[in-house]
């Protein structure tokens, strides 16, 4: 009989909040995370996107010593942070003599980037001081791995290590991976989701040139609207979204709380382009049934779907004819919502913080908005829970990811 893997632990950061409380919470009550960017003078340089999804009065202290935080990059920050609160909340033990055995626990997550901010900083003290003056910390804070080599590290974790980075669809990749780690019996525990943080001036002026984020500066509340005829671009975002990954009856002898069971993950490509989808969603629909495959479900089992649901003009239309593809005439008895109208899009965490949701959803029979929903755009014709949160039974849902580079992943969470 295949091992079976549930949820029994949730940590994240995010524009609505710096854990897993506070800001479903506020994602339950449509709550924008959205508002001018602070890191930098976005207006001075002349950005024509003056806004981002920023966290808010993050504090690394809390959880990272103070003599650790030289050494480490924002983005390993917030993994180490919602990690950390995951791992508490799972109840799981510190120290080597807490009955875990740790070299059948690993470390799987995933970052589209991984330490942008040190590189940019790195580069303009090369440029201004030269390259003497590069810190000996550069290459072990930069790297995209260092967010898996610190968690582990911190937790004694000895199983598989490594990160997976493959745009915005790298958190569920990771946690695909960490699924199967598990069923196939490499594992019994593993730490997964994603992390991201690119809200600097080299990330933003990146996209910015590739005119796909929003230029609603004078409405930052309102400017990420997926599925809305209104829409103009995604908003960045940042943060973490960290989930425990455990073999059933391993949860069950420690005694753990269950969120929910990780039932199947569906992997494809599209092979089209380097950044747009493949009209009709090809891809995302052939992702999604393999995932319905994998965890043995008929389509009309699904109840909802966290959708990638990014607020740009042709993501969400071949998004939403995938679904259609997928699910027939049950696509429009399908709840669809998209947390990236409130947490902005954190690139490679998105998954993860998008994981956190649906399995909360699942949990607790009920589902986030998607806010900004205003006026139907005629090709985005489903129901996307448009503007307040809904209660209802959620038995099965998916979650889907889709990055540059034509990659879609979806998870399937159900009750167990």
């Amino acid at each position: 009989m295949s091992r079976r893997i549930v949820v029994t632990g949730l940590g994240t950061l995010n524009a609505c909040g710096n854990d897993v409380e506070s800001s479903w919470t506020a994602v339950l009550a449509g709550r924008s995370g959205v508002g001018r960017i602070t890191r930098f003078d976005a207006a001075g340089m002349g950005m024509p996107c003056l806004i981002a999804a920023e966290l808010k009065d993050f504090e690394p202290t809390r959880w990272i010593e103070p003599r650790e935080l030289k050494k480490l990059d924002r983005m390993t920050m917030y993994g180490i942070a919602a990690t950390e609160m995951a791992w508490d909340d799972a109840g799981l033990p510190r120290g080597a003599d807490g009955g875990l055995d740790r070299e059948r626990a690993g470390v799987i997550l995933g970052t589209g980037i991984g330490g942008l901010d040190t590189i940019e900083d790195t580069h303009t003290t090369i440029m201004e001081k030269g390259p003497q003056r590069v810190s000996a910390f550069f290459v072990p804070k930069m790297m995209a791995n260092a967010v898996a080599g610190n968690v582990s590290i911190r937790l004694g974790l000895q199983g598989p290590n490594f990160i997976t980075s493959s745009a915005c669809a790298s958190s569920n990749h990771a946690m695909a991976c960490a699924l199967r780690s598990i069923r196939e019996g490499e594992c019994d525990l593993v730490v997964s989701g994603g992390a991201e943080a690119t809200i600097t001036s080299m990330g933003m002026a990146g996209f910015n040139s590739m005119r796909a984020m929003s230029r609603r500066n004078d409405d930052p509340a309102a400017a990420s609207r997926p599925f809305d005829r209104g829409r103009d671009g995604f908003v960045m975002g940042e943060g973490a979204g960290i989930l425990i990954f455990e073999e059933l009856e391993h949860a069950r002898r420690r005694g753990a709380r269950i969120y929910c069971e990780v039932l199947g993950a569906g992997m494809t490509a599209d092979a089209h382009h380097i950044t747009a989808p493949a009209p009709g969603g090809s891809g995302p629909a052939r992702a999604m049934a393999l995932a319905l495959k994998d965890a043995r479900l008929d389509p009309d089992q699904v109840d909802y779907i966290n959708a990638h649901g990014t607020s740009t003009e042709l993501n969400d239309i071949a998004e939403t004819h995938a679904i259609k593809t997928v699910f027939g005439d049950h696509a429009r008895r399908l709840a669809i919502s998209s947390s990236k109208s409130m947490v902005g899009h954190l690139l490679g965490g998105s998954g993860g913080v998008e994981g956190v949701f649906t399995a909360l959803s699942v949990f607790g029979d009920v589902v986030h908005p998607t806010i900004n929903q205003d006026e139907a755009d005629p090709e985005c014709d489903l129901d996307y829970v448009p503007n307040a949160a809904r209660e209802m039974k959620v038995r099965h849902a998916l979650s889907n990811s889709l990055g540059f580079g034509g990659h879609n992943v979806t998870l399937c969470f159900g009750k167990v």
